[in-house]
This record gives C-alpha cells, sequence and structure tokens, in this order.
C-alpha cells in the first residue's frame, strides 16, 4: 500500500510539474492584455480607439491583442487593476500613487495623455472669493483628486483645511447635491462640474488652471508586465498618439471621433468639446517629453506626496511623504530606493518622438 502511495505521489507531482511547465510556457508566450477605462474627457481616446479599429492595427503590428474595456466606476477600476483584473487602467497621477502603488503594485505612468486645465474645480454659491469658503461645509469626493484640489486652493488662499467642513459626496450624487439649498460649495470635476455651473448663482472661485500639470491623467501599467513584454509599450504608445493625431483640428475625421467620444460620455459634440477646452492633451509624443521633464514630474509629485501622507493615504507603514520610491523620466529615483512602486518612464514615448514604433 505504501509503494502504491508513493507511485501515485510521483504521478500527481509528475503532473503538476508538467502543468507547471505549460503554465510557464504560456506566460512566457503571452499574448493578451487588457487594459481598462472608464468614463472622463481625458480617457474617452480609450474608447475611440477600441470602437475604430486603431488599437487592432497596432497590437495586430506586434501580433499581440489589447482588450480595452470599459469599467463604470472610475475607482473600481484601479481596484480591479490593483487586484491582477487588468494589465493596467486610467487613473490620476495621484490615485496611481495611493491605490496600486502604496498597495505594493509596481506600476509605470506608460501613457500620460492629458493634465486638467480647468475640468477640477471649487464652486460657490453667490460668493466669488476663495477667501469665502471658510467657514463653509464642502461637498466633496472625498480623498480624490478633488479634495487634492481643494487643498491647493485653501493653501493658496492663505487657508487650509482646519478652515472648512469637508462632506464626503460620490461623483454620482454630487451634480445633483449642488442644485440643492443645502449645498453651497463642492469641489467637483467634469462632466459634473458643467452640470453645477448651469446653476443661477454658481461662481468658480478656483480651479485646475491655477496648478497647471499637477493633475496627469494616465494609463498606469503593471511595470512588470511591461518590462517582460515591451511589446505592449509599443503597440498602446502607437494606438495613443495615433489617436491623437486623428481627434486633433477640424476635419470630417476629427469631428467624428469627438463627436463619438462625446456620444460615449454620455454628452454631445459641443459638450465634449467644452469639456476639452478644459483639458491640455498632448498631442505629440515631443509635446508630452517636452512638458514632463524630471524637474517638473518632481515638483508635481512633491506636492501630491506630501498631501497624500497628511491624509494617510501611503500605507499603515509609511513614515514620511517619500515612503514610496518614484522612478523620474531620466531615471532616477526619488524617494525610497528600496520601494520603487511609481514610474515615469518615457522610453516608449522617445521611440514614438523618434518615428521608431
Amino acid at each position: 500500500m505504501k509503494l502504491m502511495n508513493r507511485t501515485i505521489t510521483a504521478t500527481v507531482l509528475s503532473a503538476l510539474f508538467v502543468l507547471g511547465a505549460s503554465s510557464a510556457q504560456a506566460e512566457e508566450d503571452r499574448k493578451q492584455f487588457s487594459l481598462a477605462w472608464s468614463i472622463y474627457v481625458g480617457f474617452m481616446p480609450w474608447a475611440y480607439m477600441d470602437e475604430s479599429g486603431i488599437m487592432d492595427k497596432w497590437a495586430d503590428k506586434y501580433d499581440i491583442e489589447v482588450d480595452l474595456v470599459k469599467v463604470n466606476d472610475y475607482i473600481e477600476a484601479i481596484n480591479l487593476y490593483t487586484a491582477g483584473e487588468f494589465d493596467g487602467a486610467t487613473m490620476t497621477n495621484m490615485d496611481m500613487l495611493t491605490i496600486p502603488s502604496a498597495s505594493g503594485v509596481d506600476t509605470t505612468a506608460l501613457i500620460t495623455g492629458d493634465f486638467s486645465d480647468g475640468n477640477d474645480a471649487v464652486v460657490l454659491k453667490g460668493r466669488d472669493s476663495m477667501e469665502d469658503i471658510k467657514g463653509m461645509d464642502v461637498y466633496l469626493l472625498e480623498l480624490s483628486v478633488s479634495h487634492y484640489a481643494l487643498a491647493r486652493a485653501l493653501e493658496m488662499a492663505g487657508l487650509s483645511e482646519r478652515d472648512i467642513n469637508v462632506v464626503n459626496t460620490s461623483d454620482a450624487d454630487i451634480a445633483t447635491a449642488f442644485t440643492t439649498d443645502d449645498v453651497q460649495a463642492a469641489t467637483l470635476w467634469n462632466p459634473q462640474l458643467q452640470t453645477a455651473m448651469q446653476e443661477p448663482d454658481a461662481v468658480k472661485v478656483f480651479d485646475s488652471t491655477q496648478i497647471p500639470g499637477e493633475i496627469l491623467d494616465i494609463m498606469g501599467v503593471n511595470s512588470e508586465t511591461l518590462k517582460k513584454y515591451p511589446e505592449l509599450g509599443k503597440a498602446v504608445t502607437g494606438a495613443w498618439f495615433e489617436a491623437m493625431s486623428v481627434m486633433h483640428g477640424d476635419s470630417e475625421q476629427a469631428i467624428a471621433a469627438k463627436t463619438y467620444m462625446g456620444d460615449a460620455s454620455g454628452t454631445d459634440l459641443d459638450g465634449f468639446e467644452l469639456q476639452l477646452a478644459a483639458t491640455h492633451m498632448f498631442e505629440t509624443p515631443q509635446e508630452k517629453l517636452d512638458f514632463l521633464t524630471t524637474k517638473r514630474v518632481r515638483e508635481t509629485m512633491d506636492f501630491v506626496t506630501k498631501f497624500s501622507f497628511k491624509h494617510g493615504l501611503l500605507g499603515a507603514g509609511a513614515q514620511s511623504p517619500d515612503a514610496i520610491g518614484i522612478e523620474l523620466p531620466d531615471g532616477s529615483i526619488w524617494g525610497n530606493e528600496d520601494n520603487v512602486k511609481m514610474r515615469f518612464d518615457h522610453q516608449f514615448v522617445k521611440m514614438a518622438a523618434e518615428g521608431k514604433l
């Protein structure tokens, strides 16, 4: 009986070895990848890349498949990526730092497509100065980029969060809440911002034009996956900048692309154009390289890490704002060199700029 057991065990172990080898081979030969996106003006090109076939064309060039998957909830998309359900997801630089990177998932900003240039704002009713916010209840999605924008606005006005009371409100409810008499102050982003500004006494007292380049919209991709499969980085970068070349301008193709993106995001062409006007899109690879220099990224992330640490968003073990190491565009590391979990790697954008994709 013992011999039989040993034989069975050996057979099972042999089968497991073969299965493991097959799994490793399958991973080595991996051809299919998935990226999650959610609705926001800066993320809608992902919908267009999928619909138009641009993503498929570039994926075919590198003999891979890239599925672009819409996830209705922004934070859920990032959480699913962090849990390993996707190879990447759309997110802001702050959320990249505080969700996947703070959770130990090394993430690279493969595509930094734009920065908020008016899409995020502090809005008051019947008051026209940021200083008027003192003592008010301010409705916003707590610990989001709206919260960050408010903190920066308060700082620039000589105030602090101690001078106001934050009322946590979901992004799905905040525009409706602002139409009620109870809500006199809110911080929100488009398209909810557009809705709020339709209130007759609504006044923007601060917006993201005053902090250019601080709220970045990113396709964050798992760094290990990107390193192992550079063809993913090449295909996605090539597809992104082709979409940029199509959508900018007034050609029939550009209008059709923006009309599609507007419809897909719940507005129309005019509404989408208004949101684009408050978004600085990087139209070319070189424009991105020129803007997102090491110095600028370092300055931006200095603000973001300090805010995140103050609000306990860097993890329970974080002892300082630089607890998470950040790789800057020139390859240098800012912060904890033993815990690099966030990267601004421009290698694929440089290839695009040089026509090498």
